[in-house]
């Protein structure tokens, strides 16, 4: 019994390890220069310092993957970038200045951009980028420019709203790193929420009104009994660290979403109907108890980043477990409710950003922030990643996985064969890896991501799922074609089709 208890256990962490797979790797970023001539120029001048850039944010839109780069040092050329999707693969990409270089000028209040941190697409394919207008990092910070709100048409690459706050929308200790949007059924109808992590307050912005309001509560503040991290480590405090991370769910039957919210010193995860949020005149007239506590996440529960997906099953970065969470908001919140959807303990020291793009495809960025801070990076090492997973993929067989039943139809030769689900990127289909089937494979203490089956697998897999928070019964048949492509371990992108084709074309929409 025991050995098949630790089998079974070896089983369920090597399945945890390969979900997501690494796609793009940094020892130091770097950034595309007109030319060799201009990049020199900056490196001589000081405009250009690559041990002093982590990147903190992304965001994946069509073609494009957005990179924040904060300037919390000197040398950072540009704060928002992008790495193209649909270029010739490289694993680690310079980044491109977007807009461009100039439109990313430090102190230009006019046209310029000073620090970015977190961004976000929408579907009316516009990008929400807040430039909190300062460089350098606690205590020897510079306010040069005041928060300002860019929002920027995809299709033309061009800044088509700019909105500074009010003075009231801030307080002397504002910090704002996070953005989560509230997209209504017009373009128009968008509001967009900020988090005031030092200032202990929630930012509101209507596109409509091109206004914003500040909402208080209590809710807001850190957790005095859960202010002591451990990561990489290294033991600090970040104990005076309030509301963080927050995302909107689905709508819901009256039409509204909810804003799931959490102080980053809290393992309590909490929340506020958008009803609230959306009327200016609720930031004096909302109830105390129209803040909602949905629940803990259990020890170690700390989260700056999270998202919803539109079947309401949130992922979150657990940065003191090195790992992903996720929970089904159809379940109570609690911590057998919630569920490790992948860990890496060298790849994912501080996983910094998660998202969850329009083709179901999740995004995370690790980056080794507290070594950053409170001690020194090691650029003979890869310190910064950025992975990919089908979103059905991180979830399967946990308890964030939708309520289901399948009927498998396996060949008796194939029985022991791995199942491999299907997904794609760009109009390819692309076969991922069982979750249970393979090991966590290593090559000089690196562990391998990708790999491919050495056993044919011709099942199929008809599914049938209820959505309990949004009522809907979707269908999906997923059938799955046979290989027999000798195991490997594949550097390249999973959305590169070929080493011929080199390039692919993107999605039409």
């Amino acid at each position: 019994m025991l050995t098949k208890l630790l089998f079974l256990g070896l089983v369920a962490y090597a399945s945890a390890a390969v979900k997501l797979q690494e796609v793009f790797s940094w020892n130091a970023m770097d950034w595309n220069y007109p030319n060799e001539y201009l990049k020199q120029e900056a490196i001589l001048s000081g405009a250009l310092i690559r041990e002093n850039a982590l990147p903190v944010g992304i965001e994946r839109w069509k073609n494009k993957l957005f990179v924040s780069v904060p300037r919390w040092r000197p040398g950072i050329p540009a704060t928002l970038n992008y790495i193209p999707l649909d270029a010739p693969h490289e694993s680690s990409p310079k980044l491109t200045p977007y807009p461009s270089f100039e439109e990313n000028e430090v102190g230009n209040c006019d046209t310029g951009l000073n620090t970015v941190y977190r961004i976000k697409a929408d579907k009316c394919d516009r990008l929400w980028v807040l430039d909190v207008g300062t460089y350098g990092y606690d205590p020897n910070v510079t306010n040069v420019c005041p928060y300002t709100l860019n929002v920027y048409d995809l299709n033309t690459n061009t800044r088509i709203r700019k909105y500074v706050f009010r003075p009231e929308d801030i307080v002397a200790s504002t910090f704002i790193a996070n953005i989560a949007l509230d997209e209504g059924p017009t373009c128009d109808d968008t509001f967009a929420y900020f988090s005031d992590e030092l200032g202990y307050g929630l930012i509101v912005y209507s596109w409509e009104q091109n206004k914003s309001w500040r909402f208080s509560h209590s809710y807001f503040m850190p957790d005095p009994l859960v202010g002591d991290f451990n990561i990489a480590g290294l033991n600090f405090q970040w104990g005076a660290e309030g509301i963080f991370g927050i995302t909107t769910s689905p709508p819901g039957a009256d039409g509204f979403r909810t804003l799931y919210f959490s102080p980053l010193s809290s393992h309590t995860e909490f929340a506020v109907s958008t009803r609230i949020l959306r009327d200016e005149s609720m930031v004096k007239a909302a109830k105390f108890n129209d803040f909602k506590v949905v629940g803990n996440r259990g020890p170690n529960g700390h989260t700056t980043s999270k998202v919803m997906s539109d079947t309401g099953v949130q992922l979150y970065n657990l940065i003191d477990q090195n790992a992903i969470g996720c929970w089904s908001s159809s379940l109570p919140l609690k911590p057998e409710n919630t569920a490790i959807a992948d860990k890496d303990d060298v790849g994912l020291v501080f996983p910094c950003d998660v998202k969850i793009d329009d083709d179901k495809n999740v995004w995370v960025l690790s980056d080794r922030m507290p070594v950053f801070l409170e001690a020194e990076l090691d650029y003979s090492d890869i310190n910064f990643r950025i992975f990919t997973s089908p979103l059905s993929n991180m979830i399967e067989g946990t308890v964030c996985e939708p309520p289901s039943f399948a009927i498998s139809t396996p060949l008796p030769s194939q029985s022991l064969a791995p199942s491999i689900p299907e997904t794609s990127l760009y109009g390819l289909s692309v076969n991922y890896p069982s979750r249970s089937y393979f090991p966590s494979v290593s090559l000089n203490g690196q562990r391998l991501r990708s790999y491919s089956r050495t056993i044919p697998d011709q099942s199929y897999d008809d599914r049938r799922f209820i959505d309990l928070h949004r009522g809907s019964y979707p269908l999906t048949v997923s059938t799955r074609s046979s290989t027999n492509d000798p195991f490997t371990f594949d550097k390249s992108p999973w959305w590169i089709r070929s080493t011929v084709q080199g390039r692919v074309n993107g999605r039409q929409y």
